[in-house]
């Protein structure tokens, strides 16, 4: 090599370097572009091949930048909730025990007033009264009441005391009722007859 092309090769190998270094994603000038960074008493480079991933003069991937705060690496998906709550799951009353609807047409067979009967059996949850109940049936002279157990009961019997009667898990309660004191023994009679 003479002194004249030591300082063209030294300015080739500089591009070159700048080149895969600056953003150019890593490949050599080809063509033309390396025929004009030659210099007569050099060849010129005709052919270049793309440097390979984690060769020396390559840009290194960087990842995305971390998380900021305690925000998490992967967004996970987000939870959906159902649009209302799940049923309440009420007690079962006791096995032998009456239901609140078959007290109710015991009632109507006997020639009771019952009227406007509701299902409020829903009041019995966490969401209601809270009772602890397993069906709830009100009507217009009485509201019927089916416990899970004859404690929970008579708790709530003595809880309205004078203004309930108690059979088994079945507690009649007149508080919103219109039903005459007279009458009410009528009602409390059915009851004790079916159980």
């Amino acid at each position: 090599m003479t002194h004249r092309s030591l300082p063209a090769v030294a300015a080739l190998v500089v591009a070159l370097a700048l080149g895969a270094g600056c953003g150019d994603g890593g490949e050599r000038p080809t063509g033309s572009a390396a025929a004009a960074t030659s210099t007569p008493s050099s060849p010129p480079t005709t052919t270049a091949s793309p440097t390979p991933a984690g060769a020396p003069g390559t840009r290194p991937v960087t990842p995305a930048s971390p998380p900021v705060g305690d925000a998490p690496a992967v967004q996970e998906p987000t939870e959906r909730r159902p649009a209302s709550p799940p049923p309440v799951v009420l007690p079962r009353r006791p096995a032998g025990a009456p239901g609140a609807k078959q007290v109710i047409d015991a009632f109507r067979a006997a020639g009771l007033q019952v009227s406007n009967p509701r299902d409020r059996s829903v009041d019995c949850g966490p969401d209601g009264l809270g009772l602890g109940c397993s069906e709830i049936v009100a009507t217009d002279a009485v509201t019927v009441y089916v416990f899970p157990d004859e404690t929970s009961a008579s708790d709530i019997a003595d809880t309205w005391s004078g203004q309930s009667y108690r059979r088994g898990a079945v507690v009649l309660n007149y508080l919103a009722a219109r039903t005459p004191a007279a009458d009410r023994p009528r009602y409390e009679k059915v009851l004790a007859g079916l159980g």
